[in-house]
């Protein structure tokens, strides 16, 4: 297809295909494709990603309740009812709806009994972590234990702990503890930000997806100082930037296939939102035949993060001008000649 007729497709399972049949079923109101989805994922990783996304699609549903009265001896509903209750906790707190506070205790609640019923399992953990930037004030005293090393912060470190026993490598534990950095202090929470990715990607394996994590935090910078710099595009180009981008592709994008983690492309094995902040650097960084590797493990999907930061305040039609950043991107990387 020429590259003036693509159009991207976002969806939030990606590449995952049993994902998105699940995901489709689920937005009818059926459950036994996510069952039968949750009981084949044989891998912490996925078991994280899958139920993430589902939760997001069966919050605004009665869709998990119904399969926990059809099955109320599943584990698997039982997390899924967790991962519900956590995501109904959390919008309640963006909206600043007046039932938050009920529903963080639900949600917290749920979390207790979900790590009792399946301690092996690591969303539980990453659960308690979603529901730690509720907490603003850490008035939670599991919110504000002593950091692991210097130059670090107050927080929920034994959660994280407990995640780590579980899964040691656990993508959405780090970026719930990311939103716990910036929910604490969102004026002076940045250096702490970039103090905490330093200290996770440091003990990283090659492969992980924990090395993508500067990458969140420079857009972070970047859309706060958004006008108050005239030379913002400059901002992917320093020399950090360029370190950031290429060792996330090196260390993430290419070392993910030295270790047999396979390609970033198959099957819904990572993340979009880490593919299409890969891209973003790259191609912000003029490195524009290492983006189109990128954007060809991205295929035909698209997230809007980090495109729409890019796009002015003051725009009508931020999703559109974002989609068409995109296409100019993914368009001048794959024009380039090839290194």
């Amino acid at each position: 297809m020429p590259s003036d007729e693509f159009r991207p497709v976002y969806h939030p399972a990606g590449h995952d295909a049993e994902l998105r049949f699940a995901v489709q079923e689920l937005r009818t109101g059926r459950w036994v494709a996510m069952r039968n989805l949750l009981a084949g994922t044989a891998d912490w990783a996925s078991w994280t990603r899958r139920t993430q996304v589902l939760a997001a699609v069966a919050a605004g549903t009665d869709t998990v309740r119904a399969w926990r009265t059809e099955e109320p001896h599943s584990l698997a509903a039982t997390v899924m009812h967790t991962r519900v209750a956590v995501e109904r906790a959390s919008r309640a707190h963006r909206e600043g709806h007046p039932r938050t506070a009920e529903l963080w205790h639900e949600a917290w609640e749920a979390c207790q009994v979900c790590a009792q019923q399946a301690p092996d399992d690591p969303v539980p953990w990453v659960c308690l972590l979603a529901l730690s930037p509720l907490d603003r004030r850490q008035r939670v005293a599991e919110h504000r234990v002593p950091p692991p090393g210097p130059m670090l912060f107050p927080g929920p470190w034994g959660l994280l702990d407990e995640v780590v026993k579980r899964d040691p490598d656990n993508r959405e534990a780090h970026h719930r503890m990311l939103q716990f950095v910036y929910a604490r202090s969102p004026r002076g929470s940045l250096p702490e930000a970039v103090n905490y990715v330093r200290w996770a990607v440091g003990p990283a394996p090659l492969g992980s997806a924990v090395h993508v994590l500067p990458l969140y935090v420079r857009i972070e910078r970047y859309r706060r100082e958004r006008g108050q710099d005239r030379a913002l595009d400059l901002h992917w180009v320093t020399d950090d930037a360029i370190r950031d981008a290429q060792q996330a592709l090196h260390h993430w994008f290419d070392g993910a296939e030295a270790v047999g983690r396979g390609d970033p492309a198959g099957a819904g094995a990572h993340s979009l939102l880490d593919l299409s902040h890969l891209a973003h650097a790259l191609w912000g960084a003029h490195q524009f035949s290492s983006a189109a590797r990128v954007f060809e493990a991205l295929g035909p999907y698209y997230a809007a993060a980090p495109w729409t930061y890019r796009i002015p305040d003051d725009r009508g039609d931020t999703a559109r001008e974002a989609e068409e950043l995109f296409l100019r991107a993914r368009t001048r990387s794959l024009q380039a000649p090839p290194p």
